[in-house]
């Protein structure tokens, strides 16, 4: 069986953990002999980990080699290998192709899974790669060419076409159908998986400079987004998400929660952005994947664009597949669950939320 990148806690004996309060920092600078002052970035820090255990911890960062390519580097370590479990699975979340020791530099690849694999545990390790791809793709596109208008009426950059080629040339190599927000859609077979990916979604946010822009993709089966990835490349957030095994955001196990905030796509033209009644404020950042990523980890309660004509399929299926496997809920606007048909030119409307009630609620709030 390929191996699981899902860093749960409380971990074992012998196992590692993300630490991800003051009480895991203090236990893990006693062990590394550091001061809990210079581990307290990692908590906050997506680019900055620690992992802790029984009388083991190591802190490890994500740079990038002089060759070009991302590793996770173990900074600091006690008790901890470099292949162990854990490390080799924040380095692959992280979309390395390598984990090395700071100190020593000695190095060890990230392990590839086997083609016998489950396909949302290939899906996902490519997934990762390819958002990696994407970050150097959109950043080396930067300021390139000239602004162009989409279908859709958003701005097309160079850097929408670099970030689609470095892609797909990571994700193609599945050998399932990829369907993209910046190319007409190929036929997907009844019953076949497929993938639909935004290589950069908020292209407007992109081009003003603007955080958050994201790489989102995701893998469908049967209609339901099974596996997911998105990565904020503003700030190095990042959200996996697997059908049956659960979610993560940057390592650390999510679930969602009900709350006061909601999340919505950018106003409709020359109208108002409207506040539910079941809700106290609404947030805007022109940045779909990651707001459903903000439901699915609980920053928000819920998202919806039931008072708009609607959102394509390549800019939820990433952030739909991180929400169903944290525990969340989405339902199109007559109370029925969401299913995601191979169309990227028509528009759905739905609200997700962090259980099917919430998000009946709050269609009838917004109705």
């Amino acid at each position: 069986m390929a191996e699981r990148w899902f860093l749960r806690r409380p971990a074992p004996e012998g196992e590692l953990r993300v630490a991800v309060s003051g009480t895991d920092v203090r236990a893990a600078a006693l062990t590394l002999g550091l001061q809990p002052a210079a581990l307290a970035p990692a908590v906050h820090d997506p680019r900055l980990r620690v992992l802790l255990g029984t009388g083991q911890a190591a802190l490890v960062r994500r740079q990038w080699h002089s060759d070009g390519f991302a590793e996770a580097v173990v900074l600091r370590r006690t008790g901890v290998t470099l292949d162990h479990p854990a490390v080799r699975a924040l380095a692959a979340g992280w979309g390395c192709e390598r984990a090395r020791h700071g100190s020593t530099d000695r190095w060890v690849a990230v392990p590839v899974p086997a083609p016998e694999a489950p396909l949302a545990d290939r899906f996902r390790h490519l997934a990762a790669l390819a958002a990696t791809r994407v970050e150097i793709a959109v950043a080396l596109a930067r300021d390139s060419g000239e602004e162009r208008t989409k279908r859709d009426g958003s701005p097309s950059l160079a850097a929408d076409e670099a970030a689609h080629a470095a892609a797909v040339e990571v994700l193609g190599g599945l050998g399932v159908t990829v369907l993209s927000e910046e190319r007409r859609d190929r036929p997907v077979t009844a019953g076949e998986p497929w993938i639909v990916l935004d290589p950069l979604d908020g292209t407007g946010n992109f081009s003003a400079g603007l955080p958050p822009w994201a790489f989102s993709a995701g893998l469908v089966e049967g209609g339901v987004p099974v596996a997911g990835l998105v990565a904020d490349l503003a700030s190095g957030r990042r959200w996996t998400g697997v059908h049956g095994v659960g979610a993560e955001r940057d390592a650390v196990p999510i679930e969602p929660r009900p709350g006061s905030t909601v999340v919505v796509p950018s106003g409709p033209g020359g109208g108002a952005v409207a506040v539910p009644s079941t809700a106290q404020r609404v947030r805007v950042t022109g940045c779909t994947a990651v707001d459903l990523c903000l439901v699915a980890d609980g920053a928000a309660a819920a998202w919806h664009d039931l008072d708009r004509s609607g959102t394509h399929v390549h800019d939820v299926a990433g952030g739909l597949a991180v929400l169903l496997a944290a525990g969340g809920a989405a339902l199109t606007d007559d109370g029925r669950p969401l299913r995601l048909d191979p169309d990227t030119a028509t528009k759905i409307r739905f609200v997700a939320a962090s259980s099917a009630g919430a998000a009946e609620e709050l269609i009838r709030a917004v109705g």
